[in-house]
């Protein structure tokens, strides 16, 4: 599976973004999908995870309630909507597949995309 993160940008607090995770290959839906975000000096940090058929989800408890994960099989597809920005969300957001079911562990995902950067001023 390969991935590519888009959608990111510059954005003022309180502002929304929805970030786009694109994947190739026909096993899309075989893997669970995360976001990942790495901040400067951060270590990569768990966002939000969607298991393989859309029907669960789980949030890092920071995001909850204002970003919103969701995937299309048909299209291969994930989305991240993030509203109610706040400068402390600024990081390079990834896009990752795990073949385990709803995880938020880094080193379970298998395959990841570039990353996507997001910048929220205050």
């Amino acid at each position: 599976v390969q991935l590519q993160a888009s959608g990111g940008g510059l954005v003022q607090a309180g502002g929304s973004l929805k970030l786009s995770c694109a994947a190739s290959g026909p096993t899309f839906s075989d893997y669970a999908m995360g976001w990942f975000r790495q901040a400067p000096e951060n270590e990569r940090e768990f966002v939000a995870t969607i298991s393989r058929d859309g029907g669960s989800t789980y949030y890092t408890n920071s995001v909850k309630g204002r970003y919103t994960i969701s995937r299309d099989n048909a299209k291969n597809m994930m989305y991240l909507h993030m509203n109610s920005l706040k400068p402390e969300d600024t990081a390079l957001y990834y896009c990752a597949a795990s073949r385990l079911a709803l995880t938020t562990i880094l080193r379970t995902y298998d395959y990841w995309g570039q990353g996507t950067q997001v910048t929220v001023s205050s």
